[in-house]
Order: C-alpha cells, then structure tokens, then sequence
C-alpha cells in the first residue's frame, strides 16, 4: 500500500496531496511555504508480507518536515518476507528534513529496505536511517538496505548493506547491532567551531564528531555522510550532528516571500475523494 505526501505552492499557500497506506500523513504545522507532516502507522508494522512504500513529492520552493511518531518494528514473518522503500524527490529551491526513528529488524524477520532519493540541483534534502539487529536479547533477522541518491542528474551515492549472511564477523558488523546514519544532499555541511587558535576542523564533525564515534564522509558531489556504528542506540547516535546540519538547511531555505508564523491546521477540511483518504487541498490535517 502507498502513501503519498506531496507539496506545492499555490499562490501564496501550499497545497497537498495526502494518501494513506500503512502509514497516514498528518499536518501538523504550515506556513505559507512550510509544512510539517506526520506520518502515523494505521497497524502493526511490519508484518511477514506487508510491504510499505513512501512516496514524496516537494515541490519547487516548499520546505516540507517528516516526523515519524514511533519507530518501526519489523517482525517475526513466518517465512514470508517483507519490504519497506521510500521513492522522494525534492524540487528546486525545496527542502526536505526526515529525521527517522529507528527501524529494528526482530528475529525471524527477512527484510528489504530500499531509499531512492532524486534532488534538484537547487534543492536539498537531510534524511536519517537508524538500522536496528534485533531487538532487547535478540541477534536480528535478515536485512537488505539500499540508498541511492541524485543530486542536480548526478550519482550522490549509491550504496548497499546486506546483513542476510555473516554480519558479526570481523569486517562488517562484528558485535555491533546499530548503525545510524544521516544523509545530506544538495548541500555541504556547515563549518564547524572555530577553535581556540582560530583555524578551524573542516567540515562539521571532523573533529568531536569523529572522537564521539560518528565518522563524517565529504562525499564527491554536494553532500556528506556521517555514521555511527554501535552496540546500542545510545552509543550509536548521530543526533547531534543532525541538530546542527537540519539548523544549517533550514537557515538556507528561508522564504524569500517571508514565511509568517506557523499555524496550525484548520478544521474545516473537506471530506477525501476515496476511502484511503486521498486528497489535493491547502495543507490540512485530513479527517477519517
């Protein structure tokens, strides 16, 4: 089942399309070229055979904020796999900030995760993926994750883990259960601190960042790549360095028309099209 979440400015608004699938988008905040969506999983997720897909859509000169309410859990399958993708694509002059909670692959699970992102040359986008093995006691299922990511036409990265085989032996995994990683496209990090003799680390986080654990990767186009590997959530924590950069991205993409205070939904939305509560309409929390 597909979930959909797309902005644009429309005049001096920003319209939706919102459709439920497995996860349902809620506006939480807008202005005039700003929305905050939550996405709000409608069951138990993910089930042996369930199979999640994203898709998102921000358009030219809209800042758009995912914010997912709880983590996600794929379960035990029962011998049936399961799949989990995000297909997102960021216009010109438009930001995007997903800053996921963790998705933790229980015992038993068989797990295919799959991020195609596709951003302006002009656009920019931030997006966190915190892979779990496992949950309190256990060793993990079977997980495939794949990202790709295309900045301005040009191959940003393209990456894949497969944790399906021998991922505790030396050289992939080892003891580590966790791996955090965070995604900026389209744009460079912001500069660290200057230190006390004036000259400063290079990019954010490749000075503390690095002695916390978290390496930064400058990456060939405009982007970096900062990862955490750990035995636990909270020693594998690239938070901080997420704070920053989003700070960083938002600044950037500051309404050039100015933005106003954010509001909250209006009430009066009008009822969906269909039955997954799909809709076009300026940005307001959709009604079931």
């Amino acid at each position: 089942m597909r979930t959909v979440v797309e902005v644009a400015r429309a005049g001096h608004r920003v319209r939706c399309v919102l459709r439920a699938g497995h996860l349902a988008p809620r506006v939480l905040t807008q202005t005039d070229r700003a929305v905050t969506v939550a996405l709000v999983a409608t069951g138990a997720l993910l089930l042996g055979g369930d199979h999640v897909r994203v898709e998102v859509r921000v358009g030219d000169g809209v800042a758009l904020e995912l914010v997912e309410t709880s983590g996600t859990v794929a379960y035990h399958g029962r011998g049936l796999p399961s799949s989990w993708s995000a297909d997102v694509h960021v216009g010109r002059g438009a930001s995007l900030v997903w800053d996921a909670l963790p998705f933790v692959v229980s015992d038993g699970a068989d797990v295919a995760r799959t991020t195609n992102l596709r951003v302006h040359d002009e656009g920019a986008a931030l997006l966190r993926e915190t892979l779990v093995l496992g949950r309190d006691g256990q060793r993990g299922g079977l997980l495939r994750s794949a990202t790709s990511a295309v900045v301005g036409g040009a191959d940003l990265l393209v990456e894949e883990l497969d944790l399906t085989g021998p991922h505790t032996a030396a050289g992939v995994l080892g003891a580590a259960r966790v791996v955090d990683s965070v995604l900026l496209a389209g744009a460079r990090p912001p500069r660290a601190d200057e230190r006390a003799d004036g000259r400063h680390h290079g990019w954010d986080g490749a000075g503390p960042d690095e002695r916390r654990g978290v390496v930064v990767l400058d990456l060939h186009g405009p982007g970096a790549l900062a990862r955490a590997v750990g035995a636990a959530a909270h020693v594998a924590d690239v938070g901080p360095l997420v704070g920053r950069w989003r700070t960083a991205l938002r600044a950037d993409a500051a309404a050039p028309e100015g933005t106003g205070a954010p509001t909250a939904p209006t009430a009066d939305a009008p009822p969906g099209t269909t039955g997954i509560d799909d809709r076009s309409t300026p940005c307001m929390s959709p009604t079931t």
